[in-house]
């Protein structure tokens, strides 16, 4: 993908490192590989000079110990998708690392660690495995390429003669020099350029179900996350943001507030979207939260609309009757004559991301260099944002990405809002003779109040077949919000006037003569992607309209399906065939119970899902999932399996009553987990994830698991009280 000229500028053109690249050795007394912090991104195999582009030399991502102990840097935020084990895995694999020596350290800013391909600091659209599986073979085995080296010199015997493994080389006659012993030798060494990788056949790492190496910290209450940052010194801020967006403070009275014991400052600060805010600084959170609830705020709504729920849904009804942008534009005509017709509006809430983890940015401040702790997605975005709040050059800012306790999409934000926020609440605490770091922190009622969200969404469709199921027309329109308008990734996303990410997952994998025509109103609600973007209302809208039609004309949905793919689709194919083969699907349930199906592909992975479901009372109930996964190569199968487990748990929570985010005069209405309710584990059902054999290259799992989960759960309950669900939450009386 080519970097629109937007983005340009976020890429800091930097001195190439010089021909001869060196080994280094590490304050752990062990060695790494070097990469000068200053080295240009590249997307090419070589750099001008014949020398290797940082982010294919091992050095900053590789340290082994004198200990034999190998830590592993990832690119890429961990944020509980398996990243932070996934590809230390990977890079293991051609190391011939013996793995219960392998641990894993998150990055920086550093422009090695951008992603490869889009030479950009990302996680997101389930790319890092992806993007990443090559660039992380071919470091393991420049490394081990270099151990090699060092020990033909030891033992003066050709390097061709040696051999490697569980982290030891080994020469003809037996002996063996451990990667640890190595480490210091394997300083000078030239890193090599031309290199082979191992055939899938030959994997002894990749493949396997492997427990994550952050599994016991977790389990152990030992993981330190954003949140958990403490450095010398260190104050907490607050921030009372205003109740609609982008609104402005009319009058302030913190008489009260100041007196709160351990406040330092009360101070007022710009927010996102042009707003105001007051920041409340203080020695803890406790401290800092109770002084914010004993503020005297006036807020000035008057330059800023004022969003409210019922009146969007309506606007965005009259709009889906109006021709709009059009991304096909298929004949529909013979809808009008077909023998059966279909005629369906759907409708899809504002969605939060509630991460476990709510938001938080801490910030070190010298007046001349920054460095920042938080979850982040785009480490080098927030550095570029950070460095513009305090008026210093992006080179003088240090990102450190800390593990992050969910995130959904949120830490994502091409705004960069609540970091730029903890940095203007830093510059105003240095203005106030604080010369401290401080750590911005969100409450939950803060991150879902004060944005970003999944948007509305409102689709309307009018179908004609025949009485074999034949789809003679598909009249189909969408409304919903940009989430890319007006930020740095519009010119890369949006063509002809319409945000591709609103119609991923629409038609395909089905041959269907499809019109479909957009439109993108604005409204003063702040939209993000949301775990798995576009496909969180398309995947529902086609599965759900196609298992009707299937009904209606007396097929099954399986077979339907199967017979619109043809044979053009066989990933698709193969995920629905094993999920089928394993649910059991077909056989007879007990009373009050039904199967439902669903396929989507979404980040070019498939997921299929056969569920079964209740309906007592009027109360729907998932009891069990069936998952067939087709993501090529599952490079831990343990982490795909967990993947799907809650990308499902996720999706449950949509259908729930309550989880909608609503406003009434631009002002959110929920603010916690007890009017935003989310799936808990006494509402898991029996999941069983199934997964398609393959070598080829590995796609992504963070997202695909959640789409087909919700369409599967509805096309059950409509075979129990035949009638379907054209919204979510679903609504049963």
């Amino acid at each position: 993908m080519e970097i629109p000229p937007a983005l340009r500028h976020f890429l800091t053109e930097v001195p190439q490192p010089g021909r001869r690249l060196f080994l280094k050795m590490s304050v752990a007394s062990g060695f790494a590989l070097a990469c000068l912090p200053e080295a240009a991104l590249a997307n090419v195999p070589v750099n001008n000079n014949g020398t290797l582009p940082a982010n294919a030399q091992p050095g900053a991502f590789l340290q082994i110990d004198r200990d034999g102990r190998i830590t592993v840097t990832v690119n890429r935020l961990e944020f509980g998708q398996g990243v932070q084990t996934a590809l230390p895995l990977i890079l293991a694999e051609e190391l011939d690392a013996d793995w219960a020596k392998v641990g894993a350290k998150l990055g920086t800013n550093d422009p090695a660690y951008a992603d490869p391909k889009f030479g950009i600091h990302i996680t997101g659209g389930s790319n890092s495995i992806k993007n990443s599986f090559v660039q992380y073979r071919e470091l393991g085995a420049r490394a081990r390429g270099m151990l090699l080296q060092a020990a033909a010199k030891v033992w003066n015997l050709p390097v061709a003669q040696l051999r490697t493994d569980s982290s030891k080389v080994i020469a003809p006659d037996g002996r063996q020099l451990s990667y640890g012993e190595l480490a210091d030798k394997a300083m000078g060494e030239m890193v090599p350029q031309e290199i082979s990788l191992k055939d899938a056949a030959q994997f002894r790492l990749i493949g396997k179900a492997t427990n994550r190496l952050d599994a016991s910290d977790k389990s152990h209450g030992r993981q330190q996350f954003g949140l958990d940052v403490r450095l010398p010194g260190l104050l907490t801020a607050v921030v009372a943001r205003p109740p609609v967006f982008g609104a402005s403070i009319q009058s302030l009275d913190d008489s009260e507030a100041i007196k709160v014991q351990g406040v330092r400052a009360i101070l007022r600060i710009a927010t996102d979207r042009g707003g105001q805010g007051v920041a409340v600084i203080a020695d803890g959170y406790w401290a800092a939260l109770q002084a914010r609830n004993k503020l005297k705020i006036s807020w000035d709504n008057s330059k800023v609309t004022k969003a409210d729920t019922t009146a969007l849904v309506q606007q965005y009804r009259e709009l889906s009757k109006r021709p709009g942008a059009v991304k096909w534009d298929a004949d529909v005509s013979k809808i009008a004559k077909a023998p059966h017709k279909l005629q369906a509006e759907f409708s899809f809430p504002y969605l939060a991301h509630a991460p476990m983890e709510p938001l938080n940015c801490t910030v070190a401040f010298t007046g001349q260099k920054a460095e920042l702790w938080m979850g982040t997605q785009m480490p080098g975005f927030d550095g570029m944002a950070a460095a513009k709040v305090l008026g210093i050059k992006p080179e003088a800012v240090k990102v450190n990405a800390q593990m992050a306790g969910g995130g959904f999409g949120r830490r994502a934000v091409p705004t960069a809002d609540y970091v730029a926020e903890a940095c203007a609440v830093v510059k105003a605490a240095i203005g106030a003779g604080l010369d401290a770091p401080v750590k911005t922190v969100w409450s939950r009622e803060d991150d879902i109040r004060g944005g970003y969200y999944r948007p509305l969404h409102l689709h309307r469709a009018e179908i004609g077949f025949d009485q074999k199921g034949n789809i003679l027309g598909w009249d189909h329109t969408i409304v919903g919000q940009s989430i890319v308008a007006g930020t740095l990734f519009e010119g890369m996303m949006i063509k002809d006037g319409i945000d591709g990410t609103i119609t991923e997952g629409m038609r395909d994998p089905y041959d269907i003569p499809m019109r479909l025509q957009i439109h993108h109103p604005k409204v003063n609600v702040p939209v993000l992607w949301w775990r798995s973007v576009g496909s969180t209302h398309t995947a529902y809208v086609m599965e759900t309209l196609l298992d009707e039609i299937a009904v209606t004309t007396g097929q099954d949905p399986v077979a339907y399906r199967l017979k619109l793919m043809a044979d053009k689709h066989p990933r698709h194919a193969a995920a629905l065939k094993l999920a089928v083969e394993k649910s059991g699907y077909g056989k007879k349930l007990p009373r009050g119970q039904a199967w439902g199906v669903a396929v989507h592909e979404s980040f070019e992975s498939v997921v299929a899902y056969v569920v079964v479901a209740s309906l007592q009372k009027g109360k729907p109930r998932l009891l069990k999932v069936t998952a067939g996964v087709h993501c090529n190569l599952a490079v831990n199968p343990r982490g795909v399996e967990a993947q799907v487990q809650g990308a499902a748990l996720m999706a449950l929570s949509t259908c729930l009553p309550g989880n909608a985010i609503t406003l009434k005069d631009g002002v959110v209405e929920q603010s916690n987990f007890h009017d935003y309710p989310v799936a808990r584990i006494t509402d898991m059902p029996q999941i069983a994830v199934h997964i398609v054999a393959s070598a080829d290259a590995p796609k992504g799992m963070g997202e695909p698991g959640l789409p087909p989960l919700a369409p599967a759960f509805a096309n059950a309950l409509a075979r129990l009280d035949k009638k379907r669900q054209r919204e979510l939450p679903f609504k049963f009386a």
